[in-house]
């Protein structure tokens, strides 16, 4: 299996996340640039987080343009798997892949620490190896992790259970307490919690291997 890792000017996280799959599930991770055209043989990829292109205008409005969104596009429309984390979970947003958006904490200051989640599914590719309702320890580091969508947008979100996960403290004033998204097609996954820190039992945790680890079993069986 093959995960590929989008690197944007300004990522810093996707060396977190390469180490990640490559030693913590074992599993070959290769970097794709911004400016690449096409993925590669790949069988999911992750968007990292970071701050693409500085973050200037807003959280990932750079990034969309970038030439390698195409493929992603590209990629999920044909069912690939998809998982932003954190500036991802921005970007993916700003390209119309997730519904949405993220804006500044509602305390205006930038939050970095461990926090609670629920899983609010386990019937996604990304969540299918917890339990619904389980309690996931993972870290967060963002100043605009707030997530807002119209009501009618939240709503669906709630009726088509695409809500992936909640906090259980919100740190940032999401919108009913919202941590993670699914799109339509639940192959797209959008979080502002880093489940590459929460991998391995040097950092303390190793909740966010039910993550990865749902990546990269439903990944084997992709169509794409």
């Amino acid at each position: 299996m093959n995960i590929g890792i989008v690197v944007f000017p300004g990522s810093n996280c996707d060396h977190d996340a390469w180490y990640a799959v490559s030693e913590n599930l074992h599993q070959h991770a290769e970097f794709i640039w911004h400016d690449s055209a096409s993925l590669g043989n790949v069988d999911a990829v992750i968007l990292p987080g970071g701050f693409s292109y500085g973050d200037y205008l807003r959280c990932g409005a750079i990034a969309k343009f970038s030439p390698v969104m195409r493929a992603i596009r590209n990629f999920a429309r044909d069912g690939g798997l998809v998982l932003g984390i954190c500036n991802g979970f921005q970007v993916l947003t700003e390209a119309g892949l997730l519904p949405g958006a993220l804006v500044r904490n509602d305390t205006l200051k930038f939050v970095c620490r461990t926090v609670a989640l629920e899983v609010a599914t386990s019937n996604s590719p990304f969540t299918h190896q917890a339990a619904k309702g389980q309690i996931l320890h993972i870290p967060v580091a963002h100043g605009e992790g707030f997530y807002i969508a119209d009501e009618r947008t939240l709503d669906q979100l709630e009726t088509d259970d695409r809500i992936a996960f909640r906090y259980r403290e919100n740190p940032n004033g999401s919108m009913r307490h919202i941590a993670g998204i699914l799109n339509e097609q639940r192959n797209v996954m959008g979080m502002m919690p880093h489940p590459e820190r929460a991998a391995d039992p040097l950092m303390g945790s190793t909740d966010g291997l039910f993550i990865l680890q749902s990546l990269a079993g439903a990944a084997v069986q992709s169509p794409v």
